[in-house]
């Protein structure tokens, strides 16, 4: 596979999912949900957020359902 964009976005959705993981052991999902948007806000770049928001707008799977709340609350 070449360095395109769907190795990209495959490395993003793995980033989220790892930070998803880390916020599954909080018992409130929605405080959860919110663990993950921040630590997006703070710590990526807006042309990752951008791409990762786009992916799941797609249809995009592969994400824990916690990073994809977190992602889709991206653009509330």
């Amino acid at each position: 596979m070449s360095s395109d964009g769907s190795e990209r976005i495959a490395r993003l959705v793995e980033m989220a999912n790892d930070i998803a993981a880390y916020f599954e052991a909080e018992s409130d999902q929605a405080v959860g949900v919110e663990g993950v948007r921040q630590h997006l806000v703070r710590f990526w770049e807006p042309g990752m957020r951008r791409k990762l928001l786009r992916y799941v707008r797609d249809g995009g799977g592969g994400l824990k359902p916690l990073a994809h709340a977190a992602v889709e609350a991206l653009d509330a």
